[in-house]
């Protein structure tokens, strides 16, 4: 019998504290990186009352546990507003947030690639426009940050047989295009080249068995930065010039629509 009632005390206690917190989502519109998410939640933590914070960069929101006996919606708001820079404001999963980035795509060669790639990303829901620049081998996208995000649309590029990495207009910026064997274009490589120095930004493709870096070129050359993969075990190579075979017909799209 009292294993019983100490089972049913339990129970009790757990529904208690299932029901105890509340969760408010809002919109912080200077909140745009890591950094900016860290004093966000550095502010908040302040508030005896807040429990798990999480965040959506791309969305710019933050989803706040709170016990309601501790705080509330209008305490939590306040303790932003005095922040001055990361001020709340009300959140709803049916707004339109405008978002846009460019991905360098070192195999993209011709205009059918172009099309191919504009074909697909614009049958995602979410994507607004698409700006293909060929002759800089990059593309920009316009989406609905409440609908689709960067990872999505990577996924997507990735599938259809292309190596996107982030583009920046700056000339402190350079991109690195390289061979590597299937079997090596995992997450491992990534993380493993990711830890490089003036490493920005990393991605694989196993299809088209190749890898691509977004590197600060004023803090490793190219040469530096092809002996850096070499030395972390990835058997990299640089491509041949690249000779387009699309008139013939010979690559053939592997992704269903």
């Amino acid at each position: 019998m009292k294993k019983i009632i100490f089972s049913l005390l339990l129970t009790a206690l757990c529904s208690h504290a299932a029901t105890a917190a509340d969760t408010l989502t809002v919109r912080i519109k200077g909140m745009r990186c890591g950094e900016c998410a860290h004093k966000v939640k550095t502010a908040l933590r302040q508030d005896k009352g807040v429990g798990g914070i999480s965040f959506n960069l791309e969305r710019r929101t933050a989803t706040i546990a709170y016990d309601p006996a501790k705080t509330c919606a209008d305490s939590i708001c306040a303790r932003l507003a005095a922040t001055k820079r990361y001020k709340a404001s009300p959140y709803s999963p049916t707004e339109v947030i405008r978002r846009g980035y460019g991905q360098r795509i070192d195999d993209m060669h011709c205009q059918k690639c172009v099309d191919r790639i504009t074909d697909r990303l614009g049958k995602m829901e979410g994507i607004d426009s698409i700006g293909p620049h060929l002759d800089k081998h990059y593309i920009f996208i316009r989406y609905d940050a409440n609908r689709t995000d960067k990872a999505a649309i990577r996924a997507r590029l990735n599938g259809i047989g292309y190596t996107p990495v982030n583009y920046y207009t700056s000339d402190k910026i350079d991109w690195a295009y390289y061979l590597i064997p299937a079997e090596q274009a995992t997450q491992e490589t990534i993380d493993n080249l990711l830890a490089i120095d003036g490493v920005e930004d990393v991605n694989v493709n196993a299809r088209r068995k190749s890898l691509a870096i977004t590197y600060f070129s004023k803090e490793i050359s190219a040469d530096k930065l092809l002996a850096e993969v070499q030395k972390a075990g990835i058997k990299a190579t640089m491509p041949k010039p690249h000779v387009c075979s699309e008139e013939k017909g010979s690559y053939r799209d592997s992704v269903t629509k």
